[in-house]
């Protein structure tokens, strides 16, 4: 079978496993970009236990690799009586490594929120949480949105790892069939064309949105 026929054949099967990405990747950004935001107000806090305490969870975070967290949660949390279905587990730990670091991202943007504004606020007679909420916040996200773009493309990439707790993604399907036919060139050579369709358009869509909102950035770290 040439590598044409391999992809017609099994195209369906690995648009599915694409689609399963997609969903698993949605559903880890809507865990972990919302607790990165609270990790990075942790950080800021004045209580220094509770900013001590962020810290390190965000340093245990970043400093474990994604693929233990999620053995971690699949295989280690059972033995505790905690279970999990691979989906939902695969949410939670990619969604924790996601908080990790987006946490830092966030913080970043938040930090790079003119001190100006911050005085403004202080002289309209705002409290600070008030002025976390209208003003610190939504700047800093503003600011946080190109590279918390690119880290979403990479997320989703990470998705492949859910491949080991046998979550039906890309990867898996992938696998599933070169395991039974041993056209691992043919297959592989699409799953990877497939991810390129998703990363490749949303690579320059970061890009743009990045120039548009220049020239406020924040740093991205590498996982």
């Amino acid at each position: 079978m040439n590598l044409i026929e391999d992809w017609i054949q099994f195209w369906p099967q690995l648009l599915g496993g694409l689609g399963v990405s997609l969903r698993l990747t949605g559903a880890i950004l809507a865990v972990g970009l919302p607790a990165g935001l609270l990790l990075a107000l942790g950080a800021g806090v004045r209580n220094r236990a509770l900013r001590v305490t962020t810290i390190v969870i965000v340093e245990i975070g970043r400093g474990t690799p994604a693929l233990v967290v999620l053995q971690l949660v699949y295989f280690g949390l059972p033995t505790v009586g905690i279970t999990f279905a691979s989906f939902t587990a695969s949410v939670i730990a990619l969604g924790l490594t996601t908080a990790a670091y987006t946490s830092e991202i966030i913080r970043g943007g938040l930090q790079a929120v003119p001190e100006s504004e911050v005085e403004a606020a202080d002289a309209l007679g705002l409290s600070r949480r008030d002025a976390l909420r209208y003003v610190v916040i939504p700047q800093g996200l503003r600011i946080a949105i190109p590279p918390l773009v690119g880290f979403s493309i990479m997320m989703f990439q990470a998705t492949s790892l859910a491949y080991t707790i046998a979550v039906p993604e890309l990867m898996s399907q992938a696998y599933s069939i070169g395991s039974t036919t041993f056209h691992y060139l043919s297959i592989l050579t699409l799953a990877g064309l497939l991810y390129a369709a998703i990363t490749i358009p949303a690579s320059w869509l970061s890009a743009r949105v990045e120039k548009a909102l220049a020239p406020h950035r924040a740093p991205v770290p590498t996982p």
